[in-house]
């Protein structure tokens, strides 16, 4: 192998490790960053880890928000019509968070099954309905959980 092979072999070589190491750190920093979505029925199955971060949507219980004395904690409970998961958060509730309202909510799941929520997020358009709810109200097996005014006409 002449000097000039060696050399180019070495630059490519060299190349692909740097390349590689550079997916490996790409793929790890955004294995870090990805939050989960889980439903309420996932969390009453058990399928979801404690004490690690990630998503859960649903709407407010009626009749499950709490106020206790400092103004800014709510305990609140979030339902997708075959569970509830009861929810705690301390912070500021945006304008739209009702019962009966659609929410997302960030944060980690404690030992005793309560959601600690650290950010809440509205739903605002009730026209979203996804794919399991739209089937489930075409053939007539839905549960009627969802305020009369969000349900949608069969």
């Amino acid at each position: 192998m002449t000097r000039t092979r060696r050399r180019r072999l070495l630059l490519v070589g060299s190349l692909l490790v740097g390349l590689g190491g550079a997916a490996a750190l790409m793929l790890t920093a955004f294995k870090q960053d990805v939050l989960y979505f889980h439903e309420p029925s996932a969390i009453a199955a058990g399928d979801v880890p404690i004490n690690t971060r990630f998503r859960i949507g649903g709407l407010v219980a009626a009749g499950s928000v709490n106020r206790p004395g400092d103004g800014l904690s709510v305990n609140f409970k979030i339902s997708d019509c075959a569970a509830t998961v009861p929810v705690r958060y301390r912070g500021t509730l945006p304008d739209l968070f009702r019962e009966g309202q659609g929410v997302i909510a960030y944060g980690k799941l404690d030992a005793a099954g309560e959601f600690e929520a650290d950010q809440i997020l509205a739903k605002h358009d009730s026209s979203y309905m996804s794919p399991d709810t739209a089937r489930a109200l075409k053939a007539g097996t839905a549960d009627a959980c969802m305020p009369a005014n969000m349900q949608a006409a069969r």
